[in-house]
């Protein structure tokens, strides 16, 4: 079993891990600490137990914000797969309201041509 020796906050932690995942626990260290320095920036001070429970707000948070993003691109893609193939739903922001005038527009031209060639 592998070890790692880290510092968050100043303070030393030995983290215990499978061997080969030193460096993975290396690099969430890195983020830990990031974390740390983000609320350090912000003033104050806090305790080594309350640094810690603000740094796993944040990841809390994050991690709330992907699971919303993942719920919502899960349904988008329930939503695609429920429509015929062929068809393009562009997202609602993207619609022309226009559209179905100008296709009326279109059609009726495509309608005139198609008699002028016929009288010819």
């Amino acid at each position: 079993m592998g070890q790692v020796n880290v510092r968050v906050n100043g303070y030393s932690h030995t983290i215990g891990c499978k061997d080969g995942e030193e460096g993975h626990v290396q690099d969430l260290i890195a983020q830990i600490e990031e974390k740390v320095r983000l609320i350090r920036s912000m003033g104050g001070q806090l305790s080594e137990s309350r640094m810690l429970l603000h740094v796993a707000l944040l990841f809390a948070d994050e991690a709330n914000d992907l699971r919303m993003d993942l719920l919502r691109l899960r349904r988008e893609v329930a939503q695609h797969q429920a429509q015929p193939p062929g068809l393009i739903q562009l997202p609602p922001q993207e619609q022309d309201p226009m559209l179905a005038e100008r296709l009326t527009r279109i059609a009726e031209r495509i309608e005139g041509i198609a008699q002028n060639l016929e009288k010819d």
